[in-house]
C-alpha cells in the first residue's frame, strides 16, 4: 500500500512531536494532516522552510501551551449541564453534539471553547453523566463532563449524585462506554494498516462478545437460585 511521508508541524497523538517525519496513509494526510495545517508533504523544499523555522515555530507552540494548561486547571472537572428534551427512559428526542458540548463548556467557563477541540466522534442519546476530552492544544487535554438532564433541577440532583435520573441506567452507561470505544477507534485511523486496525477492531468485539456472556451467565445463575 502507497505511504506518505510529512513533516510534522505539531504533536499529534499515536504518530509524534513537532518536526517528526513520519509515515501515514495517503488519505489520512491529504483529508487531515495537510488541509488542516498539521504537516507538510516531506519535501527536500519543505524539510529546508521547516528547519529555517524550527526556532520560531517552537517557541509559538510553547508560548500557546502555557496558555492551554493554565485554562485546562479552570476547565478540569468541570460539569458542564446540557438541558434536553427526552422520553422517561431516558432517551433524548434529538442528540448532543460536539458544537452543544463546546457552547455549553464555553457558557461555564467563559471561555472560547470551539467545536474541534471537543474529542467526540459518538453522539450521546441519552441523559446522564458522560466524560468528555476537550484538547485545548496538541499537547494539553482535559476532561470535563457532560451533565444532559430534562431539567435544570434534574441536572443539579445529577451533578451532586453522580448518577443518572433515569429508569434505563445499562443503556446510558453502553452509551458512553460506545462513546469510549468510538473515540479509541478514530485515534487508531489512519495510524494503523487496515489489517492492524481489522484486528484490533475483531479483538475488541471478542471482549464484548466474552462479556455479555458473562453477564448471561450471571443472570441465569440467579433465577436458578430463584
Amino acid at each position: 500500500m502507497a505511504q506518505t511521508q510529512v513533516i510534522l508541524l505539531e504533536r499529534i497523538e499515536s504518530l509524534g512531536k513537532m518536526g517528526d517525519t513520519v509515515t501515514v496513509k495517503p488519505g489520512y494526510a491529504r483529508n487531515y494532516l495537510l488541509p488542516q495545517k498539521k504537516a507538510l508533504r516531506a519535501t527536500k523544499e519543505n524539510i529546508a522552510y521547516f528547519e529555517g523555522q524550527r526556532k520560531q515555530l517552537e517557541a509559538q507552540n510553547d508560548k500557546l501551551k502555557k496558555e492551554a494548561e493554565k485554562l485546562a486547571k479552570k476547565l478540569d472537572g468541570m460539569k458542564i449541564p446540557l438541558i434536553r428534551q427526552a422520553s422517561e427512559s431516558g432517551h433524548l428526542f434529538g442528540s448532543v453534539t460536539a458544537r452543544d458540548i463546546a457552547t455549553g463548556a464555553s457558557e461555564v467557563s467563559k471561555e472560547t471553547i470551539v467545536r474541534e477541540m471537543v474529542r467526540l466522534n459518538q453522539n450521546f442519546k441519552f441523559i446522564g453523566l458522560f466524560p468528555v476530552d476537550i484538547a485545548l492544544h496538541p499537547e494539553v487535554k482535559v476532561s470535563v463532563t457532560i451533565n444532559v438532564a430534562r431539567t435544570t433541577e434534574e441536572a443539579e440532583i445529577q451533578a451532586k449524585t453522580g448518577k443518572a435520573l433515569i429508569a434505563d441506567s445499562k443503556a446510558a452507561k453502553d452509551e458512553g462506554e460506545q462513546a469510549q470505544e468510538t473515540q479509541e477507534e478514530a485515534a487508531l485511523e489512519g495510524v494503523l494498516e487496515e489489517g492492524a486496525l481489522e484486528a484490533e477492531k475483531e479483538k475488541k468485539a471478542a471482549k464484548k462478545a466474552k462479556k455479555k456472556a458473562e453477564e448471561e451467565a450471571a443472570a441465569s445463575e440467579e433465577a436458578a437460585g430463584e
